[in-house]
């Protein structure tokens, strides 16, 4: 049996979810692609973007994107490709399109395009996203587009993805497998 493709692994804060996403990625090269931004401003954001990157090994490839994180990952690759995360991504977005208080779906042609990348993607895959949906209903009307948005893309991830494992305690339960007899030329993750 082969292994799969595509896994999404999703997980609330501190989970371990980036943790277990980086150990499956396992076939060389490894590129990562960081979508948390840099922000001058806040010093405790720069500690940990830097405390993240210096935790990866230093042989894999880090590319910090975040508008043009579909065609990055529709970029031909020959190794594993490590998405951390779609939170954070998904923050980027709605900033730029200055969507806080605009309706849901403001956003969802940048959407469209990631789950398309995501689906025609055929080398490895691992993709880390917050779950959101387990708690209370956020009070501020942003954190409820928020938590919306991110739900959607979550659930539409799951129906693209061949695995999808939810980390809690940093201990991976898994959602979704491939059938038995999934197998993939690329490789495993």
């Amino acid at each position: 049996m082969g292994v799969p493709t595509r896994t999404l692994v999703l997980g609330g804060a501190r989970s371990g979810k980036s943790g277990h996403a980086e150990s499956l990625a396992v076939l060389e090269p490894v590129r990562y692609l960081a979508t948390g931004r840099r922000d001058t401003t806040d010093e405790d954001w720069q500690r940990r973007i830097d405390l993240h990157r210096a935790s990866r090994p230093n042989h894999w490839s880090t590319v910090e994107t975040v508008t043009s994180l579909a065609g990055v990952i529709a970029q031909p690759w020959d190794g594993t490709t490590v998405v951390d995360d779609l939170g954070t991504w998904l923050t980027g977005m709605l900033d730029d399109a200055q969507a806080w208080e605009l309706p849901r779906g403001t956003v969802a042609p940048a959407v469209d395009d990631l789950v398309g990348a995501i689906a025609r993607c055929a080398s490895p895959l691992v993709l880390v996203s917050p779950e959101v949906g387990l708690s209370v209903v956020p009070e501020s009307r942003s954190g409820r587009l928020f938590r919306d948005e991110l739900g959607s893309l979550n659930s539409r991830l799951a129906t693209v993805c061949d695995r999808v494992l939810l980390v809690v305690a940093g201990l991976a339960l898994t959602l979704k497998e491939p059938p038995a007899d999934f197998t993939t030329a690329k490789g495993t993750v």
